[in-house]
């Protein structure tokens, strides 16, 4: 699903109703070097092949179809990460507040302040890199731990709860001496540094490396 933007860089995509808005904030990006795509509406962008390149969303509370707000609370249930940022003419306070708790970097009021959009553009990007990167880190674990055989992502995953050699030993049923060779492999495959950064991947990993 994903599909990079130019130059690899993750875009900024704006959907608003009005064409004028459109064109100004479109301007106003690739002003300061930023890759952006323009949507009518939510559906038009969906439908699109951009999904995986955005990089931060900039769209309008109250658009026609789905609206901004309807969208922010979408993404939770789907497989779409986004950074979310949006602007409206009229704000309130319960839709500010909802807005926020469903994750928006933040809601700005029309007519937007340059900077103060670029700011929170900005920001929007800045978690998105830290989203894209932990995926990254995310997929490397998950191959390395392809590559592990049934025994050791058992003591992996027994070390990780903080069983001691010995005791791994006596529920798996096997030596202690065969617990710290099993440990020694995991470790190796998963370039694993020490016993707490192993534990940090198996958290990582999830019920992947609890089963």
């Amino acid at each position: 699903m994903s599909h990079p933007a130019e130059g690899g860089t993750p875009a900024v995509v704006v959907i608003d109703d009005d064409q004028s808005v459109r064109e100004a904030l479109q301007g106003l990006f690739q002003s300061v070097g930023l890759v952006t795509r323009c949507f009518g509406s939510v559906r038009d962008y969906l439908e699109s092949d951009h999904l995986g390149s955005a990089g931060c969303v900039v769209l309008d509370i109250r658009l026609p179809g789905t609206s901004g707000l309807e969208f922010l609370e979408t993404l939770p249930r789907s497989d779409i990460m986004q950074s979310v940022v949006l602007i409206s003419a009229h704000v309130d306070v319960q839709m500010a507040v909802r807005a926020m708790k469903a994750g928006a970097v933040d809601v700005l009021t029309k007519p937007v302040r340059e900077q103060d959009l670029l700011e929170a553009v900005n920001r929007a990007l800045a978690q998105d890199r830290l989203r894209r990167d932990e995926a990254d880190r995310c997929a490397f674990m998950r191959a390395r731990y392809a590559t592990l055989t049934e025994r050791e992502r058992q003591v992996m995953t027994l070390v990780a709860a903080g069983l001691l050699n010995k005791q791994i030993a006596a529920r798996v049923g096997i030596t202690e001496a065969t617990v710290k060779l099993h440990r020694g492999q995991a470790m190796r495959k998963m370039e694993a540094d020490s016993v707490p950064e192993l534990v940090r991947m198996v958290d990582l990993l999830g019920d992947a490396a609890r089963k």
